[in-house]
């Protein structure tokens, strides 16, 4: 059995499709005979770039409101590296926002 863990993050509306492509090809949200499963709910990201930043969207010192996607979905542990990877590589943001953790589900 493979341990599960649960992927969160956050894109801008503009880069959810490519996200969510980068990571479902590094191995995320493989479930039974599908692949590339996810769940996705629009928001708003807030953020004020410091000094050294260099932001995709808005200026060092200023509050900024971005559109942005919550991306959920599931990796299984023997892929989380890849997928984390291949999400900073697809990602605009220099940090983009995520999360991981284990979950009580096995495959």
């Amino acid at each position: 059995m493979t341990e599960l863990h649960a992927l969160v993050a956050y894109t801008p509306a503009t880069h959810t499709d490519l996200v969510l492509k980068a990571i479902g090809d590094a191995g995320a949200g493989r479930i039974g005979n599908y692949s590339h499963c996810s769940f996705v709910s629009p928001g708003t990201g807030s953020f004020t770039p410091r000094d050294g930043a260099e932001p995709f969207v808005g200026q060092v010192g200023r509050s900024e409101k971005v559109a942005e996607d919550r991306i959920e979905c599931v990796v299984e542990e023997p892929f989380l590296a890849a997928v984390v990877a291949a999400l900073r590589a697809a990602h605009p943001y220099e940090e983009p926002a995520f999360m991981s953790w284990q979950v009580q589900g096995w495959r």
